[in-house]
């Protein structure tokens, strides 16, 4: 006996919406993938820029009159200078950082800070209306509200200064005075201290110290032009002077020889020279009309002869002075360049903590002696002597560290 087998053709259907259903949803997945991986790359470039925002503006916080301006306008440079939205420069056109998105706190975290009190500064930006294509499709075929067709994307930096592991000091030593102890060793802050060139520091005043513990007096130089590392503890150096001493320092202050310049070696914001004999018969407390300089960008005078002229010293072999006020070389290539960390140093020339202070004077020759006025601790919270280093510490320059 003979059975014939007819064929199931309902079950070639079946197969098609099975295998219709199943593309829907691995359509779904891809999209999920695809669109929370660019979620993704964008809220970890968007926190790239928050951190550099927040560490930037934390900088600027040393209890000045202008530390907020000064940290809003850091902050977004920094955080605008980073590539946002798989690395646009525009960050798709959605908008950069903007200065309602930097806020400030005191020490006790609380909000609406003003520059002397602020200790904290957030950065906090949301990039609107992310596209999220598959996704949404994926959501539009299965009839569900919850695949948004964008979605906003949010980070968030918060930072705050530090002292210092190690630290990038001018290759100098500053005594205690006798007797003296931390934070300030016998000092007063605004006192006026003098930079012995012909010999090491004696108590109470300041001498040349090479940070890499060695006696090279072209060390000297080289360190004056920047160098890190320098630590609680470490042994420095007591060099002679050279001859080209005098054209690294008289740099910060806009002062040159005529085979140099801003271009080639910055100066700080303001060149203004202070002098007991000339322009500052007070002898003390100069910092608050330095920071008043620094805003109107004022160099030294017109000419090098200018500039003797009102300080009273004699720049031999100087012809150049940086030209100020809002279109000059001050503003176009200053940086901070006056406000130093100075090591401080005990008998051995072991550094124990590190000063703040202003340079005051450029050095007409390697073998004069100039002023430096104290401005207090390093690690005072209210220091303008914010710096780049390694944080951590429990002596040195305040430095930015993100803490959220």
């Amino acid at each position: 006996m003979r059975f014939q087998v007819k064929p199931r053709r309902h079950e070639a259907g079946a197969v098609i919406v099975t295998v219709t259903l199943l593309l829907f949803l691995l359509l779904g997945f891809m999209g999920l993938a695809l669109d929370l991986g660019h979620l993704f790359i964008l809220r970890t470039e968007l926190q790239t820029s928050m951190d550099a925002c927040a560490l930037a503006a934390a900088q600027e916080l040393n209890g000045q009159p202008d530390a907020l301006a000064r940290a809003v306008n850091a902050g977004i440079a920094a955080g605008n200078a980073n590539r946002v939205d798989l690395q646009s420069a525009t960050w798709s056109g959605k908008g950069q950082l903007i200065a309602t998105d930097i806020t400030f706190r005191d020490q006790n975290h609380n909000v609406g800070a003003t520059s002397a009190t602020a200790r904290y500064v957030r950065c906090n930006h949301v990039q609107h209306d992310t596209t999220t294509n598959l996704v949404h499709m994926a959501g539009l075929l299965v009839g569900s509200q919850a695949f948004a067709a964008k979605m906003d994307v949010a980070a968030l930096a918060e930072a705050t200064t530090t002292p210092a592991q190690s630290a990038c000091p001018m290759p100098l030593a500053l005594k205690p005075k006798a007797g003296g102890n931390k934070p300030n060793y016998g000092f007063v802050k605004g006192e006026w201290v003098t930079l012995l060139s012909k010999s090491t520091a004696s108590p109470g005043q300041i001498g040349w110290a090479n940070l890499d513990g060695s006696n090279s007096a072209s060390e000297t130089e080289a360190e004056l032009k920047g160098f890190c590392g320098t630590r609680v503890g470490s042994k420095l150096g007591t060099p002679g002077v050279q001859g080209t001493i005098a054209d690294t320092w008289n740099a910060r202050f806009g002062i040159y020889k005529n085979n140099s310049g801003p271009a080639v070696a910055s100066p700080d914001f303001t060149g203004f020279v202070y002098t007991k004999a000339g322009t500052w018969p007070a002898g003390s407390n100069a910092y608050d009309d330095f920071v008043g300089k620094r805003q109107s960008f004022s160099n030294c005078a017109a000419s090098v002869s200018a500039c003797e002229t009102s300080t009273g010293l004699k720049l031999n072999q100087f012809t150049t002075v940086a030209t100020g006020g809002a279109n000059g070389d001050l503003k176009k290539y200053g940086t901070n360049r006056r406000l130093v960390a100075v090591p401080v140093v005990d008998g051995g020339y072991n550094v124990i903590d590190f000063a703040c202070m202003l340079l005051l004077q450029p050095i007409p020759s390697p073998f004069d002696d100039v002023q430096l006025e104290f401005l207090g601790n390093a690690a005072d919270a209210s220091s303008p002597c914010t710096a780049n280093g390694l944080p951590g510490g429990l002596a040195g320059p305040l430095v930015p560290v993100l803490v959220r």
